[in-house]
């Protein structure tokens, strides 16, 4: 057991009796100041409220009613668990946002073991993503769903980290245009070259997609060029098919599709070609974590984010140094 110091001089104490509700009571042996010592229960507290936050205990779990646990915890909602800097350098990061409601999107990051950084911002804009990645060390490779915004500050933070674009959700955007089930031959043919975009395993099947991509472009080149009037207006017939082409023609002019392929990269260890990681892996469970705190306010829904993603980071901080150094409600 640590010596007992006081805390008028610094010496060291010892037991004198006990006070008249039964706490032991300390004395100075050199200035002779009584004291006795307190336990402090926040940390304790503190994991508690992290234990029923993040799982699907109830309040009434915690051997006090419900109630009391609420006044015991509830100081905890003001901190700010704040995103430490990563300056490790990873292999792959992966990056997406996920919105609460129409009015806040918290920025994540993650590797394949753990969250690295996140960011509130109310849209997924080039100066939200570049205050992400300013406290992220560029990594070797990132994946992503796309975005303006997310390339315009990758150009800038991370100008030399390479891009690989979610093959899943390339094909999401052709099949929201073509449908699952396309009317016409050339959506049907359009979306099983999307499919088959989730299949390419080496630079030759890649380099076939490609060709076979051109090849369905070139063919009904004239098809999507028809056009009709609509309430006066001449516009193109087919805009829907279009729209799916110019999304893939983006990437494949970008070359984003096939990072994970590269043979000079992947020596460093593979790259996904999807983002399934921070999909399933993150935002899967930050759901899970919001529909079990159903009808919390926004500002609290956006700390419960802000408390999972901390608490899968890779160094934690003791709950008492936790609340010692995070900031705030009134500190921010």
């Amino acid at each position: 057991m640590k010596t007992m110091r006081c805390p008028a001089c610094g010496g060291a104490m010892k037991r004198n009796g006990k006070t008249s509700a039964g706490t032991t009571r300390w004395r100075c042996k050199s200035c002779g100041a009584s004291t006795t010592q307190r336990y402090d229960k926040a940390a304790k507290l503190l994991e508690s409220f992290l234990d029923w936050l993040l799982s699907k205990r109830t309040q009434a779990e915690f051997d006090m009613p419900a109630r009391t646990f609420r006044s015991h915890t509830s100081r905890f909602w003001q901190i700010w668990p704040v995103a430490p800097i990563c300056d490790e350098t990873h292999h792959v990061v992966h990056v997406d946002g996920i919105w609460l409601g129409r009015v806040a999107v918290i920025l994540i990051a993650c590797t394949q073991d753990h969250v690295v950084g996140w960011h509130l911002a109310r849209s997924e804009h080039s100066q939200a993503w570049g205050a992400l990645m300013a406290r992220i060390a560029p990594p070797d490779a990132v994946v992503t769903d796309g975005g303006e915004g997310f390339e315009k500050a990758r150009r800038a933070v991370w100008p030399d980290t390479r891009v690989q674009r979610c093959t899943f959700h390339a094909f999401e955007q052709v099949k929201r245009q073509t449908t699952a089930r396309p009317k016409l031959q050339a959506g049907a043919e359009l979306y099983g070259i999307a499919r088959d975009l989730l299949h390419v395993g080496d630079l030759n099947g890649a380099a076939a997609w490609l060709a076979s991509f051109s090849n369905w472009c070139t063919s009904w080149e004239s098809f999507l060029s028809e056009r009709t009037v609509i309430d006066g207006r001449s516009q193109f017939k087919h805009e829907r098919l279009r729209k799916a082409r110019r999304g893939l023609e983006k990437l494949a002019r970008a070359g984003t599709l096939f990072t994970y392929l590269d043979e000079e990269l992947v020596e460093g260890g593979p790259v996904p070609a999807t983002n399934n990681r921070i999909e399933g892996g993150v935002n899967r469970q930050l759901r899970v974590v919001l529909n079990e705190h159903r009808g919390l306010r926004l500002d609290r829904r956006i700390k419960a984010v802000f408390w999972w993603c901390y608490m899968h980071t890779e160094c934690l901080m003791a709950p008492a140094d936790i609340l010692r150094e995070m900031p705030t409600d009134a500190t921010i």
